[in-house]
């Protein structure tokens, strides 16, 4: 059964991913189309090896026929195509923020909440989430199923990428001029990220955390468990691919650090990598391309009674947006859709 597959979005970083990752998993598709504004309509991407798709402008396209729409343009831009796209009868799974705390829309990650899927009967919609979240989360479910979390406390340490193209050209253009004595001009960023830390991703919120902060909390309870704690402290750092995180997490009841590795080890989309000695551990330069969260430096927090700390890396275009979105169709067209648009109805979760 093969589906035809609309990717909004096409010529962003995340859109280019989407497209080369539907090729890799050769998902099922009977069309590609190429999606984008009106800015790159007319323009051409690459879909696998051999085919180049002509990009489409957003505005004008026509929905009607297709199954599903893997979408990557931006948050006020869903919010105005992605109920057109459903209403015409296909199914978005939606990689911005927009739709990701509508109670109507469920938050995936497959190897998380995949039974969730189910609810995108009622928008039509389906929210992927935060880049950071997805990769904690992976990390979290196999240690939530064996001894409860009840709180969590993590540090970003998040690639440009996570901010676009332009992005990333900001820190290849500031790190090239540092060496020519040029002065680093900030544009994307609040300050030079270029040999830099900068302690703010997205907007800050009245009670002092940015949303990107907010996001890792408030998706991380609707995903996992609403009973758990998080806080959260997200830094933009000078790596071009790549999220890692500093996690420690705080349990219900007794786990060892050998059970807790044996845990992720078994633990689908999960890699470890933890040997303590020098390089026994994965860093971001590692994970480019790789599908895999990887998770290093496990070890018990001595300061709780049930506390353990550990380090998760992940490639943030790949797991963190376009693999996980991916991944959801994959679900999404084995157990729910039965392809070609008109018949796409809900079907038993075996």
């Amino acid at each position: 059964m093969a589906f035809k597959v609309a990717v909004v979005g096409a010529t962003g970083n995340v859109g280019r991913e989407l497209l080369s990752i539907l090729a890799e998993r050769k998902f099922p598709v009977s069309e590609v189309i190429a999606v984008a504004s009106s800015r790159t309509a007319g323009s051409e991407v690459s879909f696998g090896e051999k085919d180049i798709l002509k990009v489409q402008d957003l505005a004008k396209f026509d929905f009607k026929g297709v199954d599903i729409v893997l979408s990557s343009p931006g948050s006020k831009v869903s919010a105005e195509f992605a109920p057109r796209a459903a209403k015409a009868g296909a199914v978005v799974i939606d990689n911005t923020s927009q739709f990701r705390m509508d109670h109507d829309v469920p938050l995936i990650v497959p190897e998380v909440n995949a039974k969730a899927i189910a609810g995108y009967t009622k928008r039509g919609i389906i929210a992927n989430p935060n880049c950071s979240t997805i990769q904690m989360v992976v990390a979290l479910k196999p240690l939530h199923d064996l001894a409860k979390i009840t709180r969590v406390v993590v540090s970003t340490y998040q690639s440009v990428s996570g901010a676009g193209r332009a992005a990333m050209d900001e820190l290849f253009t500031q790190t090239r001029g540092i060496y020519v004595n040029d002065p680093a001009k900030p544009d994307h960023f609040p300050k030079q990220i270029a040999f830099n830390v900068i302690p703010q991703i997205d907007v800050f919120m009245d009670d002092g955390s940015t949303k990107e902060e907010w996001k890792m909390v408030a998706e991380t309870r609707k995903i996992l468990d609403g009973d758990v704690a998080v806080t959260a402290t997200c830094v933009r750092v000078p790596v071009f691919i790549g999220h890692a995180e500093a996690i420690t997490v705080e349990f219900a009841n007794p786990i060892t650090v050998e059970q807790a590795r044996a845990a992720l080890s078994n633990a689908p989309g999960v890699v470890v990598v933890d040997h303590r000695v020098e390089e026994g551990y994965v860093t971001p330069a590692e994970v480019a391309g790789e599908d895999a969260t990887y998770v290093s430096r496990i070890r018990k927090d001595p300061t709780v009674p049930h506390g353990l700390s550990m380090w998760v890396v992940a490639d943030n275009l790949r797991k963190g947006a376009a693999l996980n979105a991916v991944q959801i169709a994959e679900l999404l067209g084995a157990n729910y859709l039965t392809g070609g648009n008109k018949t796409a109805k809900p079907q038993k979760v075996h």
